[in-house]
């Protein structure tokens, strides 16, 4: 690690973080670079000129293998300028402490659910207790649930998350628990552990309070209303009394759970607790709401009539903190006194705490995580994810960054310490009306963004080109962790969602292409698109899973004889790619299998929900289709758990997505089997059998829920039809042109 030596302490003038480049593997890096560029030059140069006559079979083929690896061959090239400014950040929070423990700012924590149904209560209230729950003083200490569900019953269930924070906060913090969602917590250690042991009784009687909790919020659920003896006691129910009020068509609602402002609210041994808010936004079926972005948006608003943090930190509802002190962690960014000012926002990765061994669906953004955001935190410009951030109030809500203007970190003078709760509650609700953003700049020049699936993404890029700065922190903790899609289907729904979002911004005029010259460094724009071409990469990937087999068929040879020089750059660039990959993932504590896992859902993202997410952003763009939102249902029968924690993937689904998974499947085998026995092992199909061959491997589990398994998670007997049907009449057209 090449970076300058610095005295560790915490007197003034030592920085509160530190920046330390990477610089012993990227020789290694920077060789293997060149060596793959110049083998795609070379695949090139043979694609130019071997390009059969106009007429000669197989022209319009060769033509599209030609434009397709051109394509991946200037991706590859935007993959690399995340691999060539290594950093590390290292916060120095007991500098912090010693430094400004008095005048630590006050935070907002957002957290944000949408539908009780697919996001239990129970799950969501977890999280807010761990945020409840941070290492830091209650009294500066807000969190708000935005409930875009409109539910009695997450109201409830946050009630009771209320009560029993009086006993799980002094818990917490009596035993250092970490994490400090009692969801997770108990959950990762049973009665017998070292946790227990020395909790004593003290263990097994919250133990015991959780479980009741959780009981009370489920049994809820499965009666579909709250206890009337509940609603009695509460005057908040009274927003539910009207029949009329429903998910999509309600009034605003505002209620402040725990007033922590005064000092009043305190737990069982008698400390402070922190803010605890409820809100519902207004919502009419007339008035668009622009999902999460608007969610965001209400609760700056009403936040900032309540407690008006400098710092917000926004939280998905099954991200729970895992990491008590990543609050001040994130604040050695904002408050160093050298680069401090520059900074924007603070990101933390996505992590999951559900993730298998081998990772049977490719959600533990590993070398995302580890390599790629890093060095993109490396330009001091890391995108925003949406979840586990820390935003500076005034960049999120649009104001300039300004070198000369002295960051405001105390927020007691704006503060309404002494207006009474229902003053505030009604105040707080004229900004989370339907009517407030009409004619205003929320959603353009202020807050997150609107009219893009990716609202996080895009609103981090104009917050990075209003000058300001942002960081990447990943700790050896995780700060956050959430729940991973534990079905195929879900987890190409999520990744259509984020594909065509991200393809939006490529294509909109906020393109870092564009929008960022001046602003952002250009191998960070570079970066960007390394996500934002998710979509339409999905062309190139189905023209090369699906053209040559059929050719291979036809007999029209797509590659180089086998010891021909021009077979060298293909041999090369197949084998180098994919050992790079490989070392790459296995650096980053992937196991091998898992890697192959990753180059199964690669395969299977890019030609289903990357395609898509590119035809839907393309009509959208037309103006042919709307945006929608779809929502990632967070809860699972027990046989799908079952088959998630076995690594046996579900293709249960009916979509055109599993039609296409299939498909292209039978394809692959059907030709492969076919050029076999049509030309046998003639060397000038060498490379067509290899791909096939490849397509076939990767697909084992998808031939297997075809022809072997007969559990619930094999394909739909409609599904199977439509792919055979497909799959032989593409088979057959090739015989027929051959």
């Amino acid at each position: 690690m090449a970076v300058e030596s610095r005295e560790r302490g915490g007197g003034q003038g030592l920085p509160l973080f530190e920046t330390k480049k990477l610089g012993g593997a990227r020789i290694g890096h920077k060789v293997f670079a060149a060596t793959i560029l110049g083998c795609l030059g070379w695949i090139w140069v043979y694609r130019s000129l071997h390009l059969p006559r106009p007429g000669e079979k197989g022209r319009w083929a060769w033509v599209g293998m030609f434009v397709a690896e051109v394509l991946f061959g200037l991706y590859w090239v935007s993959t690399q300028s995340v691999r060539w400014n290594a950093v590390c950040q290292y916060p120095f929070k007991e500098r912090l402490s010693q430094r400004y423990e008095n005048d630590l700012p006050a935070v907002d924590v957002f957290v944000c659910t949408a539908d009780p149904e697919a996001e239990p209560p129970a799950m969501v209230v977890s999280t807010v207790l761990s945020a409840m729950s941070f290492n830091y003083p209650p009294e500066k200490l807000s969190v708000y649930l935005s409930d875009d569900g409109g539910s009695a019953l997450t109201f409830y269930a946050l009630l009771e998350a209320s009560k029993f924070s009086k006993r799980w906060i002094p818990f917490c913090k009596k035993f250092k628990v970490e994490p400090r969602s009692p969801g997770a917590y108990f959950a990762r250690h049973s009665d017998v552990g070292r946790e227990a042991a020395a909790a004593g009784e003290e263990w097994f009687a919250t133990r015991k309070l959780y479980e009741d909790m959780k009981h009370r919020i489920e049994e809820a659920m499965e009666r579909g209303s709250v206890p009337m003896e509940v609603k009695e006691q509460h005057e908040g129910f009274s927003e539910w009394n009207n029949p009329t009020v429903t998910k999509r068509d309600h009034q605003s609602i505002v209620k402040i759970v725990i007033d922590g402002r005064q000092g009043d609210a305190v737990d069982d041994v008698g400390c402070r607790l922190p803010t605890l808010v409820y809100l519902a936004r207004e919502k009419r079926p007339q008035c668009p709401h622009n999902f999460k972005a608007g969610s965001m948006n209400a609760l700056i608003r009403v936040s900032s009539v309540i407690s008006n943090a400098p710092v917000i930190l926004n939280l998905d509802c099954d991200m729970y903190s895992n990491n008590s002190d990543s609050i001040r962690d994130a604040l050695c960014f904002f408050m160093d006194e050298e680069r401090g000012h520059q900074m924007g926002f603070v990101q933390y990765p996505q992590n999951f705490d559900n993730i298998t061994k081998n990772d049977i669906y490719f959600n533990f953004f590993r070398v995302f995580n580890e390599i790629e955001l890093r060095e993109m935190g490396g330009y001091e410009a890391a995108p925003y994810c949406g979840t586990g951030c820390f935003h500076r109030r005034e960049s999120l809500c649009g104001r300039q960054y300004s070198r000369d203007r002295e960051p405001e970190w105390s927020c007691e003078a704006r503060t309404r310490r002494d207006e009474t709760v229902e003053r505030l509650e009604e105040d707080a609700k004229l900004v989370a009306d339907c009517s407030y953003e009409k004619g205003s700049q929320w959603g353009k020049e202020m807050g997150v963004s609107y009219g893009i699936a990716a609202e996080d993404v895009v609103t981090g890029l104009r917050i990075l080109c209003r000058g300001w700065r942002s960081v990447y922190y990943n700790p050896k903790r995780e700060a956050f962790l959430g729940v991973a899609p534990n079905t195929l289907d879900l987890s190409l729904v999520q990744y259509k969602r984020w594909s065509e979002g991200m393809f939006q911004i490529f294509i909109s005029r906020y393109c870092p292409l564009a929008i960022g010259h001046g602003h952002i460094p250009f191998g960070a724009r570079l970066g960007y698109c390394i996500y934002l071409l998710w979509a339409p990469l999905s062309l190139p990937t189905l023209f090369y899973v699906a053209v040559p087999p059929v050719c291979l068929l036809r007999g029209v040879s797509l590659f180089p004889l086998v010891g021909s020089p021009w077979f060298v750059p293909f041999a090369c660039v197949f084998l180098a790619r994919n050992a790079y990959s490989l070392a790459e993932a296995v650096s980053c504590g992937a196991t091998p299998r898992a890697w192959w896992n990753s180059q199964r859902m690669l395969l299977i993202r890019r030609t289903t929900a990357f395609f898509f997410a590119f035809a839907d952003a393309v009509l959208n763009s037309l103006g042919v289709s709307q945006i929608a939102f779809d929502l990632t249902a967070k809860v699972a029968t027990e046989d799908t758990v079952a088959r998630y924690e076995k690594e046996i993937m579900d293709f249960s689904g009916s979509s055109m997505m599993f039609v296409s998974i299939a498909t292209l499947a039978l394809l692959n085998l059907f030709c492969l089997v076919g050029g076999l026995m049509k030309l046998g092992m003639d060397f000038k199909f060498t490379g067509q059998m290899v791909l096939g061959g490849l397509v076939v491997l990767l697909n084992s589990p998808v031939y297997h829920a075809l022809f072997i398994r007969r559990d619930k998670g094999c394909f739909l007997a409609s599904v199977v039809f439509k792919s055979f049907v497909l799959a032989s009449v593409a088979c057959s057209i090739g015989i027929l042109m051959g």
